[in-house]
């Protein structure tokens, strides 16, 4: 009756609708990590801090790049928000995670023009990455803020989402050995000088995460003491690794650098790792080792130079499995070394990689080597050490990488394949496909992909796809029939 009364006196009554919960802001002062950082001053935490006058800045003239907000735990995504500075994003996608390693894309564009996106989106994970894959400059990738709105998410310190910050070794090394499942441990910046070992394994709902900016160095001084007739941490012995995860499944480390080393990142039975932005510099022998059947492991968006400083031929960027020779130690899956499946994507490799940029070795089966750019300046030569990338292993696919070679170094052919004879017996060298490649051989390399031992991949033989495409190579692009 009093509504109508109302209407009679020209007012209209509308029940009151309860106002639904304004989204929250889920990302402020969260952990943050990005594929690089331009310089001090300019790392990811700062496009989460509030501060407007604060930013992430990635090096210069690279594509891709990106930056991801880890918000504590799962939450519904419903608004981004990215501040550019002036190096903005052309084109970019912001993408979703439940586990920092498998991505969902929940927003692209190809027009971005800087300024302010404000973008309604529709997603769930625990993490939030901004991936950035054409600079709308010739600079970098710059935001002043990255804001993630939803609800859930959070706290870093509640378990099962903890967040152990260190800014010293001692502390590192410690966080290392005590790691729990879900946990994040975090670098500042920093040089880290010691031995940096975990033996503490994650889940696949919960990995444990290591990571840093650019900036947080680790640097291992040794080795020391009487190593063991096969690699094992403890025991007094310092093995000289830059990182070291035995027995350590389901890891994610990313963002930081390892320098300085006898061998960079070592991975003993260590599956479902992934390695996202790191940069690898400067060691003794290889940059990052997947050994002893370390399967299902990543190594992506990744920089690597400067290998091999002692012993040239042993300086491999990515080294996939281990030579037959070495399954008395390292072959722990039925007395071979199955390092399976493994994914060496979007790298940076050269220059001044004395060996193999990708050593794939035999008994390995099923990985992925594609998107990365092979620079093989400084290839050594010693130990067979002549090419980007030499498969021993069976069922690989080699796709869209870019190799240039360029003296000083010694190099015989782009890709290469051996067939090793190994007990029990794999076809090694078989079943690998190659497509998409790009090959500069800077007028010294013979072949852009050379097969050996054809006859004994008969059954299993190798693809060499039309797709791909050789300038400045003495003999073409491969001595087997191509493929249309």
């Amino acid at each position: 009756m009093r509504a109508a009364l109302l209407l009679m006196a020209g007012l209209l009554l509308i029940p009151a609708v309860p106002a639904a919960a304004a989204d929250t802001l889920l990302s402020q002062g969260k952990p943050a990590t990005a594929s690089s950082i331009e310089g001090s001053g300019f790392g990811p935490a700062l496009a989460v801090d509030g501060n407007p006058a604060t930013r992430w800045a990635s090096v210069e003239g690279r594509d891709p790049e990106w930056i991801t907000v880890d918000l504590g735990a799962t939450a519904t995504i419903s608004r981004v928000k990215l501040t550019w500075e002036a190096a903005y994003a052309k084109s970019y996608k912001l993408q979703t995670s439940a586990n920092g390693t498998t991505w969902t894309d929940i927003y692209s564009t190809t027009t971005g023009n800087g300024a302010t996106d404000d973008l309604a989106v529709s997603g769930s994970g625990r993490y939030l990455r901004m991936y950035g894959t054409a600079r709308g400059t010739t600079y970098g990738y710059s935001l002043w803020e990255m804001e993630v709105y939803g609800t859930g998410g959070g706290d870093p310190g509640t378990p099962g989402g903890s967040v152990i910050d260190v800014s010293t070794s001692a502390q590192l090394a410690a966080a290392l050995a005590n790691a729990q499942p879900g946990q994040t441990i975090r670098m500042a910046s920093g040089e880290y000088h010691g031995s940096f070992v975990s033996q503490r394994a994650g889940t696949a709902s919960a990995p444990i995460t290591l990571t840093g900016p650019a900036s947080a160095v680790l640097v291992n001084d040794g080795p020391s003491g009487t190593a063991p007739s096969c690699p094992v941490p403890g025991g007094g012995w310092d093995s000289g690794y830059g990182l070291w995860l035995y027995g350590a499944p389901y890891w994610n480390l990313t963002g930081f650098t390892v320098k300085d080393s006898k061998k960079g990142v070592v991975l003993d039975n260590s599956h479902h790792v992934t390695l996202d932005g790191l940069y690898v510099h400067h060691v003794d022998e290889e940059a990052v080792h997947f050994r002893r059947s370390s399967a299902d492991g990543v190594i992506k968006n990744s920089r690597i130079t400067h290998t091999g400083l002692v012993q040239a031929g042993y300086g491999e960027g990515v080294y996939l499995g281990s030579a037959n020779s070495n399954w008395a130690c390292h072959g722990n899956t039925g007395g071979v070394d199955r390092s399976d499946r493994v994914k060496v994507l979007n790298n940076q490799i050269g220059p001044y990689v004395a060996a193999e940029h990708v050593d794939v070795k035999e008994g390995t089966f099923g990985g992925l080597i594609q998107g990365n750019t092979f620079n093989g300046t400084g290839i050594s030569g010693q130990n067979s050490a002549d090419s980007w990338i030499d498969v021993k292993g069976i069922d690989y696919v080699i796709d869209g990488n870019t190799g240039t070679f360029a003296s000083p170094g010694t190099f015989a052919n782009g890709y290469e394949t051996h067939n090793t004879s190994t007990t029990p017996s794999f076809a090694n060298g078989c079943g690998n496909i190659w497509r998409n490649n790009k090959s500069n051989l800077g007028g010294v390399g013979q072949y852009a992909i050379k097969i050996s031992s054809t006859s004994k991949c008969s059954s299993d033989p190798n693809v060499i796809y039309a797709s791909n495409t050789v300038t400045n190579a003495r003999n073409g692009l491969t001595n087997v029939a191509v493929t249309p």
